[in-house]
């Protein structure tokens, strides 16, 4: 028993993620990939989410692959807010997010809208000028969330008349980014490890309560009340628990990543909790943890092949954001009658090309940004660092000047 004990310390989140090597960027273009297939069948057959039968309506496909992202966010930006500066961190946080986001408002308002207006109307009379238009749903949506859902209520297709549905999460998702920040700015992180397991842990207490008033172990998450929160718009309870529950998760790993094991035998007991509870119930008691671990021993203990994918085009946040209107195109043109099959795999090559094009256009560029500085801080930094040199300098001469001085006579 002892040397399985001295096994599951052997292999870490520590160990395994030593110099940088990890399957995360394989991992989110997986998640992405998942989201697309999920939307196919609601988008261009209006059936069920692949895996929401099966699961006795407790999850499905593309609710899984957006809890494996916030488990990833987790562990990656608190690691990121312990390394780097409270300013750096909210700099790299706004360029990861904000410039693609950005400029696919931009797309969706300008150039598909009018598109979908002149299929739909023939003209584009009153397109501009709509109290929904192209207009109000940038100033909606430039802050992440969903405020605004259609323009100038076009239905895009028979289906759904959204345009792109998947940006609902990024609230979330920026809500996480200023939770860490206030944890980091107030020294919890660093100092303080021990009250986000705490945080964590009443996450998932909550669930349980709720499992046992609900009386009943199946069923999607509860999706509580709405709140409206400056900037990031109406938020519901249900989704700011559970999802902050699995970002919670993946902080908290990072944090402890030195005594969190990627033992193989732990993973097989994850795996058997997942199956089970998403087949029986109890599925976010039991199996959301186990999906959270599952999917951080993957990111560790995947084959090599694997860790490559993502380190240098990045293409998983431009397929998230963009696969959705391209789903939506195909069914206003009647792709679907080609069936299942070939509606996913155009949506899946829509979404990488414009993805690419995201990447490579507006995404990468602006993380060159990173290390940028404005003036005024590069300034007072140079300022800073010349009166220490001074300090530095001068300091022994005084120390050598007081130390070579008599001392007071207590009688004077």
């Amino acid at each position: 028993m002892s040397g399985f004990v001295s096994s599951l310390r052997d292999r870490t989140l520590a160990t395994d993620s030593a110099g940088r090597r990890n399957s995360i960027g394989f991992l989110r273009l997986t998640f992405a990939s998942a989201v697309v297939v999920s939307h196919s069948r609601v988008l261009g057959f209006g059936q069920l989410d692949p895996g929401e039968a099966s699961t006795r309506h407790q999850t499905d496909l593309g609710k899984l692959a957006v809890f494996g992202f916030f488990v990833l966010s987790g562990y990656l930006i608190s690691g990121s807010a312990v390394r780097i500066g409270l300013g750096r961190y909210l700099w790299h946080r706004f360029l990861r997010i904000f410039p693609g986001l950005w400029v696919c408002l931009l797309l969706l308002a300008f150039v598909m809208a009018p598109l979908v207006c002149l299929h739909e109307r023939g003209s584009l009379s009153g397109f501009w000028v709509h109290p929904g238009g192209p207009f109000d749903f940038v100033r909606a949506n430039w802050w992440t969330g969903l405020r605004q859902l259609g323009i100038s209520d076009l239905r895009v297709n028979p289906i759904v008349g959204i345009f792109d549905g998947p940006l609902w999460s990024l609230a979330y998702e920026m809500l996480g980014y200023l939770a860490i920040a206030a944890l980091a700015f107030s020294t919890v992180l660093s100092r303080a490890p021990r009250l986000l397991l705490v945080l964590t842990a009443t996450g998932w207490l909550y669930i349980v309560h709720y499992q046992v008033q609900a009386h009943t172990w199946t069923g999607g998450h509860p999706a509580g009340v709405t709140v409206t929160l400056p900037l990031l718009g109406a938020l519901t309870t249900g989704n700011m628990v559970y999802l902050g529950f699995m970002f919670a998760f993946g902080a908290a790993a990072q944090l402890y990543k030195e005594r969190f094991s990627t033992h193989g035998a732990l993973a097989v007991i994850a795996a058997l909790l997942f199956l089970l509870s998403a087949r029986m119930g109890g599925f976010f008691v039991l199996g959301l943890p186990a999906y959270g671990y599952l999917v951080l021993w993957a990111a560790m203990r995947l084959p090599r092949r694997f860790q490559t994918v993502g380190r240098k085009r990045d293409y998983s946040y431009g397929l998230y954001i963009y696969a959705w209107p391209v789903q939506e195109l195909l069914t206003m043109l009647n792709v679907p009658r080609w069936g299942l099959v070939a509606y996913t795999c155009l949506a899946l090559l829509g979404g990488l090309a414009l993805a690419a094009l995201s990447w490579h256009l507006v995404e990468r560029p602006a993380l060159r940004l990173k290390d940028w500085t404005p003036a005024f801080a590069r300034r007072w930094r140079e300022r800073h660092a010349q009166f220490e040199d001074v300090v530095n300098s001068e300091l022994p001469d005084i120390v050598g000047q007081s130390r070579s001085e008599p001392a007071l006579d207590s009688s004077a």
